[in-house]
């Protein structure tokens, strides 16, 4: 019987694939030498691999126009980077280098946009959507942007009392474009009906009559739909998108200025070897009924829209550890100790039980068995003991002498610095590790650097007043 992890991995799935392979029992990742950075760096430590940033832009851009050019479609795409998944200047210049625009959140968001204008990395044409619930520092930068000379940023209305705040603080004589978020239904397995974001899709048009329509120094560009789970193959999901493209079509009839579709984001990603997702299929069946629906009210079709933020960065994320100690509990489970904690470098793991792709880095040649990895703190939730395709967790056996069993996981590259906090104080002052950048330099050679340090006691210290 073959039980080597890499008869278990290759039984299991089609091995290699794109981003994983093996090369001397040493897992490779884009064509990373993992261990290479290991024995230069040291483990824990977050890494960025840049490049595949650009692929996934690139990736959905055509996806995209292949699409529109298949179905004859009379509408532009744009692609937009939704800045909350990762707000890091060496992400956000990454993915300006592929022709993307710009998804806001907050107000400092706002402050980011300035700075990479200041840098050149922007220009004022560049498409700034501005998204969420608006507080007033939030809609004074957005008129603030606007009255500088930005030319297309579009606040997306969150609510029926937004408008008065740019009413008040707008000065520039060009019509201001505007969006209005069309609140979504959800799953019946969601804890409310109804998305807290957005206008209910039955006060749209009327508001629209009331607020915007002949209004001398606003119009409407732009509905905006989103759902929390995502773009899936579902019936519930087809429903409700064609539910908002026929509020479109609606919207259209009496507001020509009316020209674009925003789908927002929610392209999952690959948490396992095991993923399948057509996304191909998927764009196509986006495009196309639009199309369809919109012939079928005779009115031109609009311009579509994503702000995608996990699929464009978290595939360029891994974070990789080392098994510190083993641990047996009782006559059937073994605990693997890694020398840092789930919940302060991957909280998605503790607060929505989410998957990574986990893989080892070593030890593909060694016997397997199954094992529960536990964190660093005194957190009884520090714990990952599943993944997305099973139930378990199976890794390499530890051996008694020789290296130790380093684990990585991957494509963990959007959200989890902005929830655990990057710096700062983390449960049990577990510190954030370090963090390597992998890119290419300007010779065009791939080159690995750190962009910072683990972090130290004396800077925990110091915010703790000490």
């Amino acid at each position: 019987m073959n039980n080597t992890y890499t008869d278990l991995v290759k039984q299991t799935f089609e091995f290699p694939q794109e981003g994983f392979d093996v090369k001397d029992n040493y897992l490779e990742f884009n064509g990373l030498d993992i261990k290479a950075l290991i024995d230069k760096y040291g483990t824990p430590f977050k890494l960025t691999y840049l490049p595949k940033i650009g692929m996934q832009i690139n990736k959905a851009k055509k996806m995209f126009h292949d699409a529109i050019k298949k179905n004859r479609y009379d509408g532009k795409y744009y692609y937009c980077y939704c800045t909350k998944s990762s707000h890091f200047s060496f992400i956000m210049e990454e993915t300006l280098k592929h022709g993307v625009h710009i998804e806001t959140s907050f107000a400092y968001d706002i402050d980011i946009v300035n700075k990479l204008y200041e840098k050149k990395k922007i220009n004022k044409e560049t498409f700034v959507l501005c998204n969420g619930f608006k507080t007033k520092a939030y809609t004074r930068a957005i008129a603030r942007l606007i009255n500088s000379g930005f030319k297309n940023v579009i606040p997306v209305l969150d609510n029926k009392e937004e408008l008065e705040d740019y009413k008040r603080n707008v000065r520039i004589k060009d019509k201001v474009k505007l969006g209005i978020r069309v609140a979504a239904e959800e799953e019946p397995s969601f804890d409310f009906y109804t998305s807290r974001l957005g206008v209910p899709p039955r006060d749209i048009l009327e508001y629209y009559v009331d607020k915007i329509k002949g209004n001398e120094k606003f119009e409407l560009k732009m509905l905006h739909f989103f759902m929390n789970k995502g773009i899936k193959d579902d019936i519930f999901y087809w429903s409700q998108f064609n539910r908002v493209i026929n509020l479109y079509c609606q919207l259209k009839k009496i507001c020509p200025e009316l020209d674009s579709i925003n789908i927002g984001g929610g392209f999952p990603i690959k948490h396992s070897l095991g993923f399948d997702y057509d996304y191909n299929y998927i764009v196509n069946e986006i495009v196309a009924n639009i199309k369809s629906t919109c012939k079928k009210n005779k009115v031109p079709v609009p311009d579509i829209y994503t702000e995608f933020g996990s699929f464009t960065v978290g595939e360029s994320g891994a974070v990789i550890y080392s098994v510190v100690g083993e641990k047996m509990q009782n006559d059937r489970e073994s605990w693997y100790m890694i020398d840092s904690s789930f919940i302060t470098t991957l909280p998605d793991t503790w607060g929505i039980g989410e998957k990574f792709l986990m893989l080892p880095i070593n030890k593909w040649d060694q016997e397997y068995q199954e094992v529960h990895l536990g964190g660093l703190t005194c957190d009884g939730y520090d714990f990952y003991t599943s993944e997305e395709h099973i139930n378990a967790v199976f890794l390499p056996k530890q051996q008694p002498s020789g290296e130790p069993l380093y684990i990585g996981f991957f494509h963990t590259g959007a959200y989890q610095d902005q929830l655990s906090g990057y710096g700062g104080i983390k449960h049990c002052l577990i510190p954030s590790p370090k963090h390597v950048i992998v890119g290419y330099d300007k010779n065009g050679q791939l080159k690995d650097w750190l962009y910072a340090k683990e972090q130290t006691s004396q800077s925990m210290l110091k915010i703790l007043g000490y």
